[in-house]
């Protein structure tokens, strides 16, 4: 697994209702980025190293701004029994916006980070807080309940098949888990999530990572029979999406997103759901003009 560089200055927010755990990497007094990982109820550590690509994408660097959203990672407090909604993660987005003076910057949204960040667009062009200069979308989670139902069964469907029973059987007799108990779990870790990869065999060097399923679960509920689609023509930001062409999460969500933005869609080949591991170069570079 490639080590993650030490951040270049971390902490906890202090303006938001739970403090939310913070971390910048990458150039500092660059333009700024706020990056938004996926879940919900997980936390960004897993998208390092690799994500840190955003900052050698740019033209000078970038100061990329991470946080654990609220009930996951290093942001999970004892209220978190409490049900959180996707409205408390978009409030979340706004406060730490105004906390660290991004004012217009930049959002890269990976996954569900990526529908949060609409979310996030359409309540600031509704007056909730500052609209972004523009958007990133990579991989974005589904934008109706509809697309989400497609996704679930595509992902089962994978993790059921012959390609990772044939993987999982090879770890169960290779005997790590007497030689090295740390790396099995690593690896059993890669396993359960190899189905969101173009190839099984790929899903490997990965940062392991914990979703709190409460807050998954609760935030999910909370968008309830959800359909995006017909109120993104409102966001009006300039935006890209990116979208792996083998990714469970079906790429007609993502098309259908796009001509409602009117944006760039990047459909990356031979890619499933983790560009960032599968084809950093085709990522990165499909990037750089847009950063």
């Amino acid at each position: 697994m490639p080590p993650i560089p030490p951040p270049t200055s971390s902490g906890f927010t202090t303006t938001t209702p739970v403090p939310l755990f913070w971390a910048r990497q990458g150039t500092p007094d660059a333009p700024p980025i706020l990056v938004l990982h996926g879940g919900p109820g997980a936390s960004h550590d897993y998208l390092l190293p690799q994500m840190l690509g955003l900052d050698s994408a740019a033209e000078g660097g970038r100061d990329l701004l991470f946080y654990d959203q609220r009930g996951g990672g290093r942001s999970r407090h004892d209220d978190d029994r409490a049900a959180i909604g996707w409205q408390d993660q978009v409030a979340d987005v706004g406060r730490v916006i105004a906390e660290f003076g991004l004012g217009d910057a930049c959002i890269v949204g990976y996954s569900w980070g990526g529908l949060l960040a609409l979310l996030y667009a359409l309540e600031a062009r509704r007056g909730n807080g500052p609209v972004p200069s523009r958007l990133i979308l990579i991989d974005p989670a589904p934008l109706s309940r509809q697309y989400r139902d497609s996704f679930e069964a595509e992902f089962a469907a994978r993790q059921a098949s012959r390609e990772v029973k044939q993987l999982r059987d090879e770890l169960a007799a290779s005997g790590l888990r007497e030689r090295d108990p740390d790396a099995y779990r690593q690896r059993l870790f890669e396993l359960s999530v190899a189905g969101y990869f173009a190839d099984p065999a790929r899903a490997r060097d990965l940062t392991p990572f914990r979703v709190t399923g409460r807050v998954q679960q609760s935030i999910w509920a909370s968008l309830g029979e959800y359909d995006l689609v017909p109120e993104l023509s409102q966001v009006q930001v300039p935006t890209v999406v990116v979208h792996g062409r083998q990714d469970p999460i079906p790429l007609a969500s993502s098309e259908a997103g796009a001509r409602a933005l009117n944006a760039e869609l990047i459909v990356l080949e031979d890619c499933g759901h983790v560009p960032y591991v599968e084809q950093p170069a085709a990522l990165f570079s499909a990037l750089a003009p847009f950063l």
